[in-house]
């Protein structure tokens, strides 16, 4: 397992981890924002009365009504990265990454909205009736080019790419990461074990996908609105219990964003690079913007504008990014908890092995930890046996878990002090007996970062309850739209009748991640959010003067069938 997460790593780091994809992703949403004249603060107005049906026209074809393509699309998108991931993203670069988290949905919602547009615009409809849509079918229809007058299927092509790439993406962003979280809090807050909450919910997954879009619309319209209330309720708790640490904790948001945050508690410390990337993906993982999910859930709205779609969508990265990461970012800073170290049990993923010791009382030792964890510099790392004895290690060496020096560490099997030799190569530890345990005291990232937060509150103990029911809720119901997803992406591939055997495959997946290394999974959903998005940034910035046209065009017929409603000066120029 932890050769594939090196390998993983690598791969992730020359793509979605890169600086040139990062800026990929903000400079095309920027443009689109100067070039649109910043469209997502203009029609927010507008696009809060279509949401509300305010236009709806009857005989407009679709599966679903504005409102539910809007839940649906949540729900795919409010998920582990409003819980985990903002942690993760704390966790890796400070303050300063939930600052570029709230950047990425600014530009993201102008990003949103050109993508849902193109892609409803060029929907089509399978021989069933149902919608099928998503950036692969505007792909395939306008992005073909000629070389001396012969037509050549590039857009094809990169529609192929991204269908596939789509398929990925669900296993990797909206299904193994979704349930490996859920049942990791659940095994922490009720002590049921993983394959227990897998196979369960693996069974209610399969029952609610079955029945395609339309009982798709109708659980997430109700689970999505429940769901978030209940999560900011117990937010809010937190935050009102910690108050007088809110004020200081939203100016560090903003103070060290282009320094990066200094070393404190159990945090080495993180310059600016590495929190703007990790801010940056954390973001693109939360909102999705730029990566060609959601327009595939906005296709199957009712209306004949696409257009009107284009500005439901904007609301998006709006609710999931601005608001719910937002709370849960000042629920973590606020509680103080992302400096602090917690007993908890070591992800061999997580851990590293240097060769030498280090002393956290060290400033020396801490600024050239720091670098390393930076990507800055380089320590040695140890290669060679670890001499464990009654559960604890004779070597002089320096154990890193979650980048944090790791204390009162404890190699165990089932309970009871391991005595043996345990192999290490290059950091890594390759246990020749997988039942053995590390258990000690270190920083927390996702999930249970994010609960030991909410502890932090009136509620106690109670509080890891709303993070467990809040996660539960939102990461099922991203597992349950990303089926639709992959289904829809199948459909572009093989047909309908594939569907039957992707689900299939997906619920099993959903079962199987439950158990399975949290670490690798998250590397993974990066690379995969990677792939789907670079084709479709690519071929929204080829279209980019249909889009404006196209919105034109919406103004002009909106304003004849509407004639009784002003539109603004600045939303007409």
């Amino acid at each position: 397992m932890q050769k594939l997460n090196d390998f993983l790593l690598n791969l992730d780091g020359f793509i979605g981890g890169s600086q040139w994809f990062v800026y990929l992703l903000l400079g095309v949403g920027l443009f689109f924002t100067i070039y649109l004249k910043f469209p997502q603060f203009r029609y927010m107005r507008h696009s809060l009365r279509v949401v509300m049906g305010k236009f709806d026209r009857k005989g407009d074809k679709g599966d679903t009504t504005h409102f539910q393509a809007l839940t649906t699309a949540l729900s795919g998108t409010v998920g582990t990265g409003n819980i985990a991931g903002v942690a993760f993203a704390i966790h890796l670069g400070g303050p300063g990454a939930l600052f570029w988290m709230l950047m990425t949905a600014l530009v993201g919602m102008c990003t949103k909205f050109v993508e849902v547009t193109l892609s409803h615009k060029y929907r089509d409809f399978t021989e069933d009736g149902q919608v099928s849509g998503g950036p692969m079918y505007y792909m395939k229809k306008k992005l073909n080019i000629r070389i001396n007058g012969k037509l050549i299927k590039t857009g094809k092509y990169l529609g192929i790419f991204f269908a596939v790439a789509t398929v990925l993406s669900s296993f990797g962003t909206g299904n193994l990461p979704q349930i490996n979280s859920i049942a990791s809090s659940v095994a922490a807050t009720f002590g049921i074990k993983q394959i227990i909450t897998g196979g369960v919910l693996a069974v209610l997954l399969a029952f609610v996908i079955i029945g395609g879009i339309k009982r798709i619309a109708k659980v997430t319209e109700r689970l999505v609105p429940a769901m978030a209330l209940i999560y900011f309720v117990g937010a809010l708790l937190v935050i009102g219990f910690n108050i007088e640490n809110v004020i200081p904790s939203f100016v560090s948001v903003f103070q060290d964003v282009f320094t990066g945050t200094a070393a404190m508690g159990g945090f080495m410390g993180a310059g600016f690079a590495f929190a703007f990337n990790r801010g940056v993906n954390r973001g693109l993982f939360s909102n999705e913007a730029g990566q060609g999910s959601a327009p595939i859930a906005h296709a199957a709205a009712r209306t004949k504008e696409p257009v009107s779609e284009g500005l439901v969508a904007i609301l998006e990265p709006f609710i999931d990014t601005i608001i719910i990461c937002t709370l849960t970012g000042l629920v973590i800073l606020s509680s103080g908890v992302w400096t602090e170290k917690f007993p908890n049990t070591f992800q061999m993923a997580d851990i590293q092995v240097l060769d030498q010791q280090y002393s956290e009382d060290s400033e020396k030792d801490i600024e050239l930890l720091s670098a390393a964890l930076n990507k800055r510099d380089s320590v040695g790392f140890f290669t060679g046996k670890l001499e464990i004895l009654n559960g604890k290690f004779q070597n002089h060496i320096t154990i890193l878990h979650a980048r944090s020096f790791a204390e009162d560490i404890v190699f165990s099997i089932e309970g009871e002090a391991f005595t043996g030799m345990i192999n290490v190569k290059e950091g890594n530890i390759i246990s020749d007996n997988p039942d053995v345990e590390i258990n000690g005291v270190s920083l927390l990232h996702s999930a249970p970062l994010t609960t030991e937060a909410f502890k932090r509150s009136w509620l106690g103990d109670w509080g890891k309850y709303i993070v467990s029911i809040g996660l539960l809720l939102f990461a099922f119901s991203t597992a349950i739209s990303w089926s639709y997803y992959g289904g829809r992406a199948m459909t572009f591939l093989f047909g309908t009748k594939s569907i039957v055997y992707y689900r299939i495959i997906y619920v099993i997946g959903f079962f199987v991640a439950s158990f399975t290394d949290t670490s690798i999974i998250w590397t993974f959903s990066g690379i995969t959010i990677a792939f789907m998005t670079i084709p479709n940034l690519i071929g929204i910035f080829s279209l980019r003067k249909e889009v404006k046209t196209t919105i034109a065009d919406y103004w002009k017929s909106f304003s004849k069938e509407h004639p009784d409603v002003k539109i603004p000066e600045k939303i007409k120029s």
